[in-house]
């Protein structure tokens, strides 16, 4: 795919639930047929974004993205928690690793939850836990 993709991949670009991004327009939106996860970005648009990172010598970019990508399908009350419980002194380390844990288990967000244990651990050294 060509950046910049609303430019170059107009009709390649997708949302969440895989409505067109040409088809998201203002006047459908007043008629009612997109709903909020219309307008939501899709995995595959994340990850093309990373590539494009990556393709420009941005590997940790590209891991940003690749993260992102995981948590389209996690709910926005699980994710709003993460943000919370990363805080320094919000939470405790058995608190991060429940957290990763579901992260992997119930998401299959590999990533986020390694980022997750990594935070834990650097928390406990920094002596930032609960």
């Amino acid at each position: 795919m060509r950046y910049p993709f609303a430019e170059h991949e107009k009709d390649n670009i997708t949302s969440k639930t895989g409505k067109k991004f040409t088809d998201i327009t203002l006047d459908e939106v007043t008629k009612g047929h997109i709903s909020s996860d219309d307008i939501k970005i899709s995995k595959e648009m994340l990850r093309a974004q990373g590539q494009v990172a990556m393709d420009a010598g941005n590997a940790p970019m590209e891991k940003n993205f690749e993260r992102a990508a995981e948590l389209v399908d996690v709910p926005d009350d699980v994710i709003l928690k993460m943000y919370d419980k990363l805080r320094p002194n919000r939470s405790t380390k058995l608190e991060l690793v429940m957290m990763a844990q579901e992260l992997l288990e119930k998401y299959n967000a590999k990533n986020c939850a390694r980022l997750v244990m990594e935070a834990a651990e650097v928390y406990e050294k920094r002596g930032i836990l609960r």
